[in-house]
Order: C-alpha cells, then sequence, then structure tokens
C-alpha cells in the first residue's frame, strides 16, 4: 500500500499523458523553418524554457539561427527581456549566434535601440564581435543618419571590440551612394589608422561615387588600382562603370572599357556584354547595341540573368 505525496487532476493527468506521447512520438524538427517556427509559437506562449531548449539543440545539430528566428517579438516587444536572459543563460557559441540572430532580427522589424542594447549586452558576456553590430551599422547608414551610426563604432571601440573593413564599408557604401566623396576620405584615413586593407567592397563604393559624380576618368583611374592591388573587382563595380557611362552618352567609351576587361572569365564577359547591350538599347542606340550582341554571338556567350 502507498499513497502519491500529489495528486493529479483527472485533467492535469491527461495532458501529462499526452505530452509525454507526444514528446516520444514526434520527430525533432531537422531545418531552419522547421525551428524557427517551433521557436515562433514557444515565443507567443512566453515559453522561454522550450526557447532555451530549442536554441541548444538546433545548434547542437549545425543548424544555426536567422533573422526569422525571433520574428515573434515584431508582435510583442515586452518579450525582450526574457528573451535576452534566455540567450544570457546558454553556453559558448550557442548564446553568441543567439544573440547574433536577436540582433539581426531586431534591425529587420526597425528596432534599433533594442539590437544596440542587445549588442552591448553580448559584449559585456564575451559573446559579441564585431559581425554582432554589423545589422545596426548597416541600417542607420542605409537611413543616412550617420551621426548615430558613428556612435555605434564609438560603442564597438569602448567595448574593445576590433573593427573590420565591412564595419567601415558601410559608411563608404552610404556616402558614394549620395555622390558625396569627401566623408569618404575621413573613412579611409580611418581605416589605415586602424591598418585595415580596402577589399572589392571598399572600392566598389569608391567607384560608385566617382560613378555618382560623373567622374568617369576617376572610376576607371580606381578600378585600376584595385586591380594593381590584386583585388578582384565584383560584378556591381563593372555595372557601376557600364551604367555611368551609357547614362553619359560615352557609348564608344563603354564598349572599349568592356572590351579591355573581355576574355579572362566568361560568365563576367556574358555579364558585361549583357548588360552593355540591355543599357545600350534603354537608351535607344539600337545600332551599337546590336554590335554588341554580334560581338557576344562570336565569343559564344549568352545573355545573363538580370
Amino acid at each position: 500500500m502507498f499513497t502519491l505525496r500529489k495528486t493529479l487532476k483527472p485533467s492535469s493527468l491527461i495532458t501529462t499523458i499526452h505530452r509525454s506521447i507526444t514528446s516520444a512520438t514526434r520527430p525533432e524538427p531537422s531545418t531552419t523553418a522547421e525551428y524557427d517556427d517551433l521557436i515562433t509559437t514557444a515565443g507567443k506562449n512566453k515559453d522561454f524554457t522550450t526557447i532555451s531548449s530549442l536554441l541548444t539543440q538546433r545548434y547542437n545539430k549545425g543548424i544555426f539561427t536567422t533573422n526569422n528566428t525571433f520574428k515573434f517579438i515584431s508582435k510583442d516587444l515586452t518579450a525582450i527581456n526574457d528573451l535576452q536572459k534566455t540567450i544570457s543563460d546558454l553556453n559558448g557559441n550557442t548564446r553568441k549566434k543567439a544573440f547574433e540572430s536577436l540582433v539581426a532580427c531586431l534591425c529587420k522589424f526597425n528596432f534599433v535601440d533594442q539590437a544596440l542594447t542587445t549588442a552591448e549586452l553580448a559584449a559585456d558576456e564575451s559573446a559579441a564581435d564585431v559581425t554582432t553590430f554589423h545589422p545596426i551599422l548597416s541600417v542607420l547608414t542605409r537611413r543616412k543618419d550617420f551621426e548615430r551610426a558613428w556612435r555605434v563604432v564609438d560603442v564597438i571601440k569602448a567595448k574593445k571590440i576590433p573593427r573590420d573593413v565591412m564595419c567601415y564599408n558601410f559608411f563608404l557604401t552610404a556616402y558614394a551612394f549620395t555622390g558625396n566623396l569627401r566623408p569618404c576620405v575621413d573613412v579611409l584615413r580611418k581605416m589605415a589608422e586602424e591598418g585595415l586593407k580596402a577589399d572589392a567592397r571598399t572600392y566598389d563604393a569608391l567607384v560608385l561615387g566617382a560613378c555618382k559624380q560623373g567622374k568617369m576618368g576617376g572610376a576607371i583611374v580606381i578600378m585600376r588600382k584595385m586591380v594593381e592591388s590584386g583585388v578582384e573587382p565584383i560584378y556591381a563595380t563593372y555595372a557601376h562603370v557600364i551604367g555611368g557611362m551609357v547614362k553619359l552618352g560615352l557609348y564608344t567609351q563603354a564598349v572599349k572599357f568592356v572590351m579591355s576587361f573581355a576574355g579572362k572569365d566568361k560568365k563576367l564577359d556574358s555579364h558585361n556584354f549583357g548588360l552593355l547591350a540591355v543599357r545600350l538599347m534603354a537608351k535607344k542606340q539600337t545600332d551599337e547595341a546590336e554590335s554588341v550582341m554580334e560581338e557576344m554571338a562570336k565569343r559564344g556567350l549568352v545573355m545573363a540573368r538580370p
């Protein structure tokens, strides 16, 4: 004869049995989307214990978090403190990746203040590097809120986190998009002071800025410097120059530019020749466009998909 210390009500007993059966038979999620959906459901129910378990489980499986993992906060920011606490209690890289995902998610929904608070918390817990702050810098520079963006850089410095090239490329691209190259000089100086070397995105921003100002000669000089430095231009950099030349009516120069880089990479040639033909047709330069397409046919090139 024995007695239970705690008697379960029939309804509670049924719930307990149901949970044990479903937990035993339900297969573990195996995709990013499945985990994100489960975490969203748990978040809506404010079940942070389950969120913690799912975050650990998915990381151990090599299924990393995304900027959709914590999308439930878009409807309820009151959960942010509990979510931050839940992530803080995780271990090692599981915690770091979760913090990064939360910052990216908050930026996606334009909660920049909360994103910065989260990134600072991660930094204080040694669970952040400069990439944790990238989404914040991206949002602010795209908004042209440069003063606030530079304050974020100051925060990164205060946390003794080394900056990287991308950190400054956000500024260069945003300044260049407006055609304002003067601030770019100061950004390049800061990079040099920190021993950071320009990469393809750095040069791309500078070429874009020159094209926005209609200084095609300057754009070509920058590209030459880029190649001489051993940095391979990205497709967008070629597109800036081609588009800038055609816009200014420099059709012959645009053809010469494309020809000067032809013959090394067939995929790149398809991109450059195809883009040039499309831009020429948009300007109703039919003869020039047909000539470019004939050259493509000779080289066995096909029009690249946009």
